[in-house]
């Protein structure tokens, strides 16, 4: 006697039958994702955790760069406490990372805001905005040595037609001038990233919110105030992470610029830690502050992103 099936109990034993074949699918990745991965995974090995172990292996030694090297304990680490150069610097790039990071995130909403829509010359302010940062900061740092020399540079060219200075300002050679002249840098060469990354979340909020508003009688300030600034909540705290971590770790714009002059004052973190290890030829110090300075920077941003995550 032949059995009839019905269609949906075929179905349902089919399905019986390929679920332990999908739930296989899901828990075992398949040979060819791994594979694509397997570049990745590599590079950040290479680059990133390898030479983290290396350095953390260093810096438990007396490492001279050109001499023996010698077993130190924790030396290098208990002496950072009282290393009186190391504290001015980390002082001088807090203070430094204070006076970048908000003027950079008003100054790349601002932008931001002109440029997210499509009226006429957006996209051309859009690229202009964004080129500083294309160039990259060595470049930009390389133009500024030469455009901020007394007498010739255009800076003190512009000031001097405006009245404003006599045209013979150092300002690579004092502090306070100096720490002005990096910030400026640094606004105008990486605001065009902030501009992007706020622009992009402004442009994935839904228009209905925007009709909804105006419907209800709502001010541009107080769309921007309770709709745009809310919903760009987790953008703004990423833009946020991105300019503070870039100030803790600031070094470019510093050594291209000033050398960590005059004398001291403009000596960040960084910068600090090259000369400790390529000039003082301390390797081993100069890892042991490197492996702190990787420690505080992941704190400071596990901190960042916990106080500004958004609602979910």
């Amino acid at each position: 006697m032949s059995t009839v099936v019905s269609a949906p109990v075929a179905r349902s034993r089919t399905a019986a039958r390929s679920a332990p074949a999908r739930r296989q699918s899901l828990t075992h990745p398949p040979r060819t994702g791994l594979l694509l991965v397997a570049p990745a995974v590599l590079m950040v090995v290479v680059f990133v955790l390898a030479p983290l172990l290396f350095a953390l292996g260093i810096s438990f030694t007396d490492w001279p760069l050109i001499g023996d090297v010698s077993p130190a304990g924790f030396a290098n680490y208990v002496s950072i406490g009282s290393d009186a150069g190391f504290l001015r610097a980390v002082l001088y790039t807090l203070l430094y990372t204070a006076i970048v990071t908000i003027p950079l995130l008003v100054v790349g909403y601002a932008l931001a805001v002109l440029v997210r829509s499509r009226r006429r010359g957006a996209t051309l302010l859009r690229t202009v905005s964004f080129l500083p940062f294309v160039v990259g900061l060595t470049t930009l740092s390389l133009m500024t040595v030469l455009e901020a020399q007394p007498g010739s540079g255009a800076i003190n060219i512009v000031l001097r037609a405006l009245g404003i200075t006599d045209g013979d300002t150092g300002w690579l050679v004092d502090g306070p001038l100096a720490t002005g002249l990096v910030s400026v840098l640094v606004i105008w060469g990486v605001a065009g990233l902030t501009m992007l990354l706020l622009m992009a979340g402004m442009q994935a909020i839904p228009p209905e919110v925007y009709e909804s508003a105006d419907l209800d009688g709502a001010s541009w300030w107080q769309q921007e105030w309770r709709i745009t600034i809310p919903m760009l909540r987790r953008t703004i705290a990423m833009s946020l992470v991105i300019s503070v971590v870039g100030s803790l770790l600031a070094f470019t714009q510093f050594y291209v610029l000033t050398d960590g002059g005059p004398g001291s004052a403009t000596t960040t973190v960084v910068l600090y830690i090259y000369n400790r290890a390529f000039v003082q030829l301390q390797l081993g110090a100069a890892a042991a502050l490197s492996v702190v300075l990787v420690v505080v920077v992941a704190l400071v941003t596990a901190l960042q992103v916990w106080l500004l995550r958004g609602e979910e």
